[in-house]
């Protein structure tokens, strides 16, 4: 069992309005062995990795924050700002749309973590179930606390989009492709009309069997990766699937807000040098000059300083960064548009109407991902492929019509 998550950061206590003894559903803290800290280019002081980096494996995507135990009002962004940012119809859309969120290893708090995150925000109650891979509501994997944070983000982060949403959890057995691939498809079984996964295997397409992520009337998202220009993988990589990059969101006031390009978002080129094997042969509706391969990512969404609550590994609020939060949220938009039978992927953001883009998606013209001379498969404005960058795809949302 990989279990690296824990108090490997110096965290400040403060709980608001919770006791310490809510925090006892944890593992013990002896033995585990913390990634190293990296630092945040975007101002957020050190972060810590839930889970390791490994080549050709899923890992989970979260990256921690070093504050922990904050004030919710005051230590990261809000389900406020997500509906305000990206104009939202989070009260009146989403019923009986289902949102499965596909992890491996259990996190025995999540469902209790829902209910403070949603109570915090006054998001009211959650229509929420865990499943284990095989569809029971019982029998749940061993415990993870890295992989556990990863649950926790991305159910309180479609709650802050689609609170109306009905969210499944799906528990796979361990984080092998095989486990994983069954808990996929036990989630369409159930119902889901989009499927969500916050994971990736970094250079690999091959970790994966991509039918499992093509089912029709079914929309599939992944996170397109949270190590930079170059470094992406399954599923995001994967022509079936819409692939989401982060940005950074600043609130600058109530209700203005300024967004760039998260510089750790996953993007660039599916060809075998970067995720392995023969590559991804590029979809017919992708005509990108400079990649003759699948391009990734398609949109985006914020990616970094979110305030979460996880009483698995962290005691509480605390900030969490990584595109596992820019995929969770657009899961949540599709939900509140409410279509996902009549999608092909991310068909529809690559081929719609110049000018129905440029008003139903932010433009996101600053930024860059790491190095590739200047293209835009890293860098955000070059305009050299009309609003289009690999770390942010074709933009956030602005509402729900471009989904």
């Amino acid at each position: 069992m990989i279990d690296l998550m824990r108090m490997g950061v110096a965290m400040t206590l403060i709980v608001a309005g919770l006791s310490l003894g809510a925090c006892t559903g944890g593992q013990a803290l002896v033995g585990r062995i913390a990634p190293p800290l990296q630092p945040s280019a975007e101002g957020q002081g050190t972060v810590q990795p839930a889970c390791p980096k490994v080549v050709g494996q899923p890992t989970c995507l979260a990256l921690i924050g070093s504050k922990g135990g904050i004030s919710p009002t005051v230590g990261g962004l809000q389900p406020s700002d997500i509906q305000k940012r990206y104009n939202l119809p989070s009260s009146i859309k989403g019923s009986g749309q289902i949102v499965a969120i596909v992890d491996p290893y259990d996190n025995p708090n999540v469902a209790s973590d829902l209910v403070a995150y949603r109570t915090e925000f006054n998001l009211g109650t959650a229509n929420f179930t865990k499943y284990n891979q095989e569809g029971q509501t019982s029998n749940y994997p061993t415990g993870n606390t890295g992989w556990g944070v990863d649950k926790d983000a991305e159910t309180e982060m479609v709650s802050a989009a689609c609170p109306n949403c009905t969210i499944y959890l799906i528990e796979a057995n361990s984080s092998n492709g095989s486990d994983l691939e069954a808990a996929e498809v036990e989630a369409v079984k159930l119902g889901a009309h989009i499927v969500t996964n916050a994971w990736i295997c970094y250079g690999s397409v091959t970790c994966v069997n991509p039918a499992d992520f093509d089912t029709p009337g079914v929309v599939y998202l992944a996170s397109s990766g949270s190590d930079g220009y170059g470094e992406t993988g399954a599923p995001a990589a994967f022509a079936s699937v819409v692939s989401v990059g982060g940005t950074v969101l600043t609130k600058i006031s109530s209700s203005d807000y300024n967004e760039v390009v998260w510089d750790e978002s996953g993007a660039g080129c599916a060809s075998p040098s970067v995720v392995g094997g023969p590559g991804v042969p590029k979809p017919s509706w992708q005509h990108d000059p400079d990649c003759t391969y699948r391009t990734v990512a398609d949109v985006s969404a914020v990616a970094e300083n979110v305030a979460i609550y996880d009483t698995y590994g962290y005691y509480g609020w605390t900030t969490v960064h990584g595109t596992l939060l820019s995929v969770a949220v657009n899961a949540g938009v599709f939900g509140l548009a409410g279509n996902a039978s009549s999608q092909n992927a991310a068909e529809h953001f690559w081929t719609m109407p110049k000018k129905k883009r440029n008003k139903e998606l932010h433009y996101i013209s600053s930024g860059s991902d790491g190095s590739c001379g200047g293209e835009y498969l890293c860098q955000a404005g070059t305009k050299q492929f009309g609003t289009y960058s690999g770390p942010v795809g074709w933009g956030t949302p602005n509402g729900i019509k471009a989904y």
